[in-house]
């Protein structure tokens, strides 16, 4: 039996011991959280544990009070192998910053991280602010703390490995740098970083038409980011990126991490 259904089997204070593990401990201190009750300091749990009894998914979520968006949202997944993990997905929001509703449209309609339809003032304003496509608020700048955790929750496990599937362009390349390889896509991203270079086809599309496409952002991964999220790949033709964004499949060895880079020195 894989590792998320066999603790989801336990009861719920066992559960709970174990899926407080990947929470990154910088969180505890910074937001006043008590790391033995997961309350804050009005005595009010706000750390939650959604995990089933028999569920192959778990998630935690750390909702503050009052708050409109988890600060931390993290779900694993079984993959049918007990020697690897499925990371589904991870949001961290920065609660003191302002928030864009990209993820809806003008209609009220949930846009799906933007690949159903788009909100293009709020995403022209959120990019402004610093924002990749997909977030409505700033990060928290804990990617690697993330990471930390969950290898030590692998390790206690004997869990091998951690895939995932890297919704944005800019996810697949801080995955890259936190020591993930490619299932499938290193050959596409690597033909994206060759397509951004000055006189390359990506390149000249970046041709101020709208905000997304400027070419000072070719080189930097939240300006391809854009751009990507913006369709541009639907418009060369290429025979790698003929059927446009398609988010990669990664994955990362627990205790010999295998990176696999096609943006080297990136900047952000």
């Amino acid at each position: 039996m894989t590792w998320i259904q066999r603790i989801s089997r336990l009861s719920q204070p066992e559960k709970e011991g174990f899926y407080r593990i990947p929470i990154p401990p910088s969180l505890y201190h910074r937001f006043g959280i008590d790391p033995l009750s997961l309350c804050n300091a009005n005595g009010k749990k706000i750390v939650r544990f959604f995990c089933p009894q028999g569920d192959r998914t778990c998630l935690v979520e750390i909702m503050l009070s009052g708050a409109d968006d988890p600060l931390y949202s993290l779900q694993l997944s079984d993959t049918g192998d007990f020697t690897q993990i499925e990371l589904d997905f991870v949001i961290v929001n920065d609660p003191d910053s302002d928030k864009f509703n990209t993820h809806i449209d003008t209609e009220g309609r949930d846009t799906l991280f933007g690949w159903a339809t788009r909100n293009l003032s709020e995403e022209k304003k959120a990019m402004e602010a610093g924002l990749f496509p997909g977030q409505v608020r700033k990060g928290l700048g804990i990617s690697r703390e993330i990471i930390y955790v969950l290898d030590f929750f692998c390790r206690m496990l004997g869990i091998k490995s951690i895939e995932l599937e890297a919704l944005f362009y800019h996810n697949a390349i801080t995955y890259e740098r936190l020591g993930f390889g490619y299932r499938n896509g290193y050959k596409e991203m690597a033909r994206i970083n060759e397509l951004f270079r000055p006189g390359e086809k990506l390149y000249s599309l970046l041709d101020g038409r709208n905000p997304f496409r400027h070419q000072k952002l070719a080189h930097t991964v939240r300006g391809r980011s854009w751009a990507i999220h913006d369709r541009i790949l639907e418009e060369i033709d290429d025979e790698l990126l003929r059927d446009g964004w398609e988010s990669p499949t990664m994955y990362r060895m627990v205790e010999k991490p295998r990176p696999m880079i096609t943006f080297p020195d990136p900047t952000y």
